[in-house]
């Protein structure tokens, strides 16, 4: 593009070189003035187009927000204002100025001082023509009195005295008679023309006018009557030479005037003519300006440009690019300084991005033996505030941590009441730990019991000071391994129980039964009455003794299951249909999906039927009594829920439901629900009891939720 408008500008100079010449009608371009103004405005369109391609494109850059081009812009406003503004400031002072100097060329003046130079010439020639005409006159008179055959002499000694350079006679047609000139180097007079000679019969002709050789003369035709027998006209020429000062000085100021009355007639012509030359001059010069203006605001912010660009590319994270050389000026100087804190940069973030990997890399492995890690781990910082914490700890506690980041133990008692024991116990070893003790890293151990919507849980607790001053938590659900050291020990009390009760209870009931046989007939009746209840009373007791004992064995006992594949929900149905009792509705809602498990179909109907009995007595004082049954799918587990409307669990209850002995009703022995339990854990499942909200349509209750693994094809 640079080479376009640098050999536009050379062309332009050129073309207005020729153009000015032309204006001043030189002989070198005058005749092609209209081919050189034809060619000047061509290139000034063409430089239009050059012009527009180059703002169409600076504006599409703009539009597309191309880095550089708005500053080009600002480059270009300030080179085209420097150029166009001075250069209309000349060009309207040209115009003035070159109007009035047209306009003085042609003053009043000046044309009268010409007319009257080219009058006084005129008058003073005409002075001399008078003067040979009257000359003329009196000779002709003379030469027609006397004969012609005299006329020559006559002729010489006539020229002679009136002074006239050259006379001569000729006859009506021209013919030579008689000829007399004081040129000695003149033999023959100039002739007159044919026309001049028929002039000069009517009437004497007098003229001024050049000859061919001799300059300026006054040619003077005089008719001559002669007085003889042919009574013949005759015609005298006069010559007599204009003085060559004078001729000089006449044809001069006629050359001049004539000159003054072209450019007095083309007035209006010339000032177009230069007006537009200087039009054409102003408009390729600004063009030429504007063009070289867009080479030169692109070169300039080109550096620019480019250092832009290399800021957005470090912006954007690339270090890699390097700036292209511009020169050792200023913008040469910063673009090697920018390439040298590039690489600076980029050996950094090198660095950092390689520390960074190893924190990450060190980070990825804490985080993933946290995440893997059956304890909860949580961590505060030196102002025991929640940092950070594991997936474990959510599944322990039961409540996501998420939102408590930032949060004091305090705080997080306050948002959580149900968590208080937990971060009770930590708050109390964080403050039984001494800030100067923290590098000794002393452990604080402890047991908290949490109660949760599932029931009770027990959590061993271990913590620690850190190095910076925070505090790191590690807990574990011992929930299970409590209970399962419970049931062990209510299964030895259960055994020893049944041995020791079941022994004696036959005997028992064996003596009763006897002493009622033997004394019946030898008492009175009174007497034999009251043996007899009170023999069935002891056998009626030592039956619920034995009953007791059983239940004691069952639980005890603990025998292995007998696992084989069974439809869940036949069984439920099956179980359902011993208790449809028109007191209590019964409301199955089983899931149409095939559900086989691996089970003990006894022991689960031992779990449906203490399930339905519980929820049939809880319904006792119910006016509407209903159970709902409902089985589901999720996840590869079969959900079984069991819901009545009945009064609920009592809340003291929630969190010993599945210890044995514990019951809620007046003669239970507590241990169904700790059966229960233990018989769903061995088929792999769970249970949990909840108390149900109150409700229009079902009232409250208690539900209870059994999962147990699908049988996998």
């Amino acid at each position: 593009m640079k080479y376009i408008v640098f050999t536009s500008a050379l062309l332009g100079g050129l073309l207005l070189y020729l153009l000015s010449n032309a204006s001043a009608n030189t002989a070198a371009s005058g005749e092609h003035y209209t081919l050189l103004v034809a060619l000047n405005i061509a290139l000034a369109v063409l430089l239009v187009l050059l012009i527009g391609v180059q703002l169409f494109s600076l504006y599409r850059n703009i539009r597309q927000r191309v880095m550089g081009s708005r500053f080009t812009l600002r480059l270009l406003g300030s080179f085209a204002l420097m150029a166009v503004i001075p250069g209309l400031i000349v060009y309207l002072v040209s115009v003035n100025f070159l109007t009035r100097s047209i306009e003085s060329w042609f003053n009043v003046k000046v044309e009268s001082a010409l007319e009257g130079g080219l009058n006084l010439g005129q008058t003073a020639l005409e002075i001399m023509l008078a003067d040979v005409k009257e000359k003329g006159e009196s000779m002709a008179t003379s030469l027609a009195f006397q004969p012609a055959n005299i006329h020559f002499s006559m002729l010489n000694d006539l020229r002679e005295k009136s002074g006239v350079q050259d006379a001569a006679l000729f006859t009506p047609q021209g013919g030579i008679l008689a000829v007399s000139s004081g040129d000695a180097s003149s033999f023959l007079p100039d002739l007159p023309s044919v026309t001049q000679l028929r002039q000069a019969r009517q009437r004497i002709y007098g003229n001024i006018e050049p000859i061919n050789g001799k300059g300026l003369y006054l040619r003077v035709l005089i008719p001559v009557s002669v007085q003889d027998i042919s009574g013949e006209m005759r015609i005298l020429q006069l010559l007599q030479p204009v003085p060559k000062s004078l001729a000089t000085t006449a044809e001069a100021v006629q050359d001049v005037y004539q000159d003054y009355q072209q450019l007095s007639y083309s007035r209006t012509a010339l000032r177009e003519v230069f007006a537009l030359t200087l039009t054409l001059v102003m408009m390729l010069a600004m063009f030429t300006a504007v063009a070289i203006a867009f080479v030169l605001s692109r070169r300039l912010s080109a550096p620019l440009t480019v250092l832009a660009e290399g800021t957005k590319a470090i912006a954007s994270g690339d270090y890699s690019t390097m700036l292209p050389a511009h020169g050792k000026d200023e913008l040469g100087v910063l673009v090697q300084s920018f390439n040298s804190m590039t690489q600076q940069l980029g050996d950094a973030t090198k660095a950092a991005d390689r520390n960074r990997a190893r924190v990450e890399a060190a980070r990825g492995y804490l985080e993933t033996i946290l995440a893997h890690l059956s304890s909860g781990v949580l961590a505060l910082n030196e102002r025991s505030e929640l940092r950070t914490f594991n997936e474990a700890t959510v599944n322990i506690l039961g409540v996501s941590l998420e939102g408590y980041v930032g949060f004091t133990p305090e705080k997080i008692i306050e948002k959580q009441p149900n968590l208080a024991n937990f971060f009770h116990a930590i708050a109390v070893s964080i403050q039984q730990e001494h800030p100067q003790k923290s590098m000794q890293k002393e452990e604080v151990q402890a047991q908290v019991e949490l109660a949760t919507a599932h029931g009770k849980k027990i959590i061993t607790l271990r913590g620690t000071r850190l190095p910076d001053g925070g505090y790191v938590a590690v807990f574990d659900d011992a929930t299970a391994m409590v209970q399962a050291q419970r049931d062990a020990a209510w299964g030895e009390v259960a055994r020893r129980l049944a041995h020791e009760i079941k022994n004696p209870l036959t005997p028992i009931q064996l003596s009763a039964e006897r002493m009622a046989h033997k004394l019946h007939s030898k008492l009175e009746e009174a007497d034999a009455e009251i043996l007899q209840r009170s023999t069935e009373t002891i056998v009626n007791q030592v039956d619920a003794l034995k009953k007791m004992v059983n239940e004691f064995s069952e639980y005890a006992r603990s025998p292995t299951p007998h696992l084989e594949n069974l439809d869940l929900n036949a069984l439920i149905r099956e179980i359902v249909s011993f208790y449809d009792v028109p007191k209590i509705k019964v409301k199955l809602a089983l899931t149409n999906k095939a559900c086989p498990i691996k089970g003990d179909s006894t022991m689960l109907r031992q779990v449906l039927h203490n399930l339905m009995q519980n929820a049939q007595d809880a319904l006792a004082s119910t006016l509407t009594p209903l159970i709902q049954i409902t089985t589901s799918v999720d996840d590869g587990m079969l959900i079984l829920t069991v819901q009545d409307n009945g009064g609920g669990f009592p809340a003291e209850m929630m969190l010993h439901v599945f210890e044995p002995y514990m019951t809620t009703k007046p003669h239970g022995t507590g241990l169904g629900l700790a059966i229960v339990k233990k018989i769903i854990e061995e088929h792999r499942g769970n249970i949990k009891i909840e108390n149900v909200l109150s409700d229009e349509a079902n009232g409250s209750g208690a539900i209870i939720t059994i999962s147990i693994p699908l049988l996998l094809n």
